[in-house]
């Protein structure tokens, strides 16, 4: 145990480093401005640059139209145009973005932009952790809500799938603005997504619920297996084409795909379409019970009548 004068010399040397702390954050904070004066600089310059640019390649295509003989110097002009429009998109890569309108709405105008090569592909990582451990959950409350009939249950099940694609279509949207090439089908369905399963929340527990529900149940399962498999190949298919230089840093498990890879897929291949088939038996199943007498739009339609 400290005496008073060990905790006045604890004090005295605290004091010490503390001044440095300040020292070190005044350093920190003037590196900030500096760093924020040299974005809106590099923006500024790199908007130049596509000015420029533009008045170039609009009167190279005016020269192309009037019929002038493309000669050594236009078609090495031309190159070089391809290549700054290149060296260019890789500078836009290291500045802040602005946030697409989805994030507006969301978010505002917070600034989601990471600057860190390193934290970029750490967040990319996360997103997929994110999908495969919430893919494991679902499996478990799908087979529970196969073995027990316990509406709280299946209510949390459709809430974290609502939940699930919500998130999902956020971190796309930082994914993209921070450089990932996601497909805009990719976002779509899981915008989709979030509807179809903001539905089945509010559908009440009913004899077409119960018919449905079994069915419902067993492609939740079914899917997140697949999603797993998916998961696994996909992703040992990017990290091969990451290492080869052939893909970039911020593509996610969906998007890495070459002709050879057929090789690898045929495992997986019966598992994809045997969840189509089993979205269109889902079709099926909801069409018959559309008409269901007991349905909540029926006994919305007979009020109207």
């Amino acid at each position: 145990m400290m005496d008073v004068e060990e905790c006045i010399k604890e004090w005295e040397d605290l004091v010490v480093d503390y001044k440095r702390l300040e020292t070190i954050n005044k350093d920190y904070g003037a590196k900030l401005e500096e760093v924020g004066e040299l974005q809106a600089s590099c923006l500024k310059e790199l908007n130049h640059q596509r000015y420029r640019m533009s008045i170039i390649t609009g009167a190279l295509k005016r020269m192309e139209k009037k019929g002038v003989t493309k000669d050594e110097r236009l078609a090495n002009l031309e190159k070089e145009v391809m290549k700054r429009k290149a060296m260019l998109h890789e500078i836009e890569a290291t500045l802040p973005k602005q946030n697409g309108l989805y994030l507006r709405i969301i978010l505002g105008n917070v600034n989601v932009s990471i600057l860190n090569k390193n934290d970029k592909f750490k967040y990319k990582d996360e997103y997929e952790k994110f999908k495969l451990i919430l893919s494991a959950i679902a499996f478990v409350l799908a087979v529970a809500n196969l073995l027990i009939d316990f509406r709280p249950l299946q209510l949390i099940l459709i809430f974290l799938l609502v939940w699930y694609y919500c998130t999902l279509t956020i971190r796309e949207s930082i994914l993209k603005v921070n450089g990932s090439r996601i497909k805009g089908w990719w976002r779509l369905h899981h915008f989709i997504s979030t509807v179809v399963a903001g539905i089945l929340l509010i559908w009440p527990q009913n004899e077409p619920w119960n018919e449905f529900r079994h069915t419902f149940m067993w492609f939740i399962a079914y899917i997140s297996v697949v999603q797993y498999m998916q998961f696994r190949y996909q992703s040992g298919v990017l990290y091969r084409l990451k290492a080869l230089g052939a893909r970039h840093n911020m593509d996610i498990t969906i998007e890495g795909f070459h002709s050879w890879m057929w090789r690898g897929l045929s495992y997986l291949l019966p598992f994809l379409f045997g969840g189509y088939v089993f979205q269109l038996y889902i079709a099926y199943t909801l069409y018959n019970i559309s008409d269901h007498p007991e349905a909540s739009w029926q006994d919305q339609k007979w009020r109207q009548n």
